[in-house]
């Protein structure tokens, strides 16, 4: 049978030189992107960098700056010599085929996706604090800076002693184009407020708010609502002829939701008879702990 003289095997000849060439090229010729991720293998240090072997015609060059996240005496601490790890691709192939490495920039940019993941996930991370300023501390997240406002602080006071300690906080925002990381610890202090807190106990606390519903009592960091059903069995007719903001206050914690980030308050329950919270307030909060271990032996009998 008679080959078509249209076959592309004709049209296209290939000697063995070309196929020779197309091995060669095959074995040589990688397209290496900046940006990109490659696997190499270390094979020789000199005074400013370390050399790997990517697979290309020429070696990958990781500078000493960018052989970690964080500045190392020795590189070989890092980057054992005959070790095979991932790099990112900082600087494209130049005259002579050589690509420009990163171990550094790797690690920011794992550690960029794992904040942004954290952040999703509501979970806690940790910062080393390096150093404050009026408005807050600043500090250091897997090798990105971060800053806690003042305002999202437990401690708000003494910021110095802060310097060179692990806070844990929550990620509250995150701009990755702007290298802005900004942290709250005040879920924690929310969390850690509450879990000190037990239904049916008798707690002392701050009004911080009033309402015409009723008044919010703060316990550090976390707000109970007393509300106007629960303050007393008598008519009401002014929350703020009775209550002061800043007031301290005993109340009995009915309930505590944490799903809802609810806690329930009550005075009402230390009344002896109906009213008398309004007509002899101070009397009651003098006598709430006599009055509150009354209530609970009765219940109990």
């Amino acid at each position: 049978m008679t080959a078509n003289s249209n076959s592309p095997q004709q049209k296209t000849p290939f000697s063995m030189d070309d196929f020779a060439q197309a091995l060669e090229q095959e074995q040589y010729d990688y397209h290496f992107n900046k940006g990109d991720t490659v696997k190499g293998k270390v094979f020789q240090y000199d005074s400013s960098g370390v050399y790997v072997d990517i697979g290309g015609k020429s070696p990958g060059f990781v500078p000493l700056s960018e052989a970690s996240w964080q500045n190392v005496s020795n590189v070989a601490d890092v980057l054992p010599l005959h070790e095979e790890f991932d790099f990112l691709i900082i600087k494209e192939q130049d005259a002579d085929g050589q690509v420009k490495l990163s171990r550094r920039q790797l690690f920011i940019e794992q550690a960029w996706d794992n904040l942004t993941e954290i952040q999703e996930k509501g979970k806690v991370v940790e910062m080393l604090v390096t150093g404050v300023n009026r408005g807050g501390v600043i500090g250091q997240v897997d090798g990105l800076r971060a800053f806690i406002p003042r305002s999202h602080l437990i401690e708000k006071d003494d910021f110095e002693k802060l310097i060179d300690q692990s806070l844990q906080a929550n990620v509250l925002q995150i701009d990755r184009p702007q290298n802005k990381i900004v942290l709250t610890q005040r879920n924690i202090a929310r969390s850690s407020a509450m879990s000190q807190l037990q239904e049916g106990e008798l707690v002392q606390g701050k009004i911080v708010k009033i309402q015409p519903y009723g008044v919010f009592v703060d316990f550090g960091g976390i707000a109970g609502l007393l509300h106007i059903k629960q303050i007393s069995e008598g008519q009401i007719s002014s929350l703020s002829n009775l209550f002061k903001i800043g007031e301290e206050i005993k109340v009995v914690v009915l309930e505590i939701d944490e799903m809802k980030n609810r806690i329930s308050l009550s005075t009402k329950v230390l009344e002896t008879y109906p009213g008398e919270f309004v007509e002899k307030k101070d009397l009651v909060m003098e006598t709430a702990e006599t009055r509150f271990e009354q209530k609970k032996a009765k219940s109990a009998g």
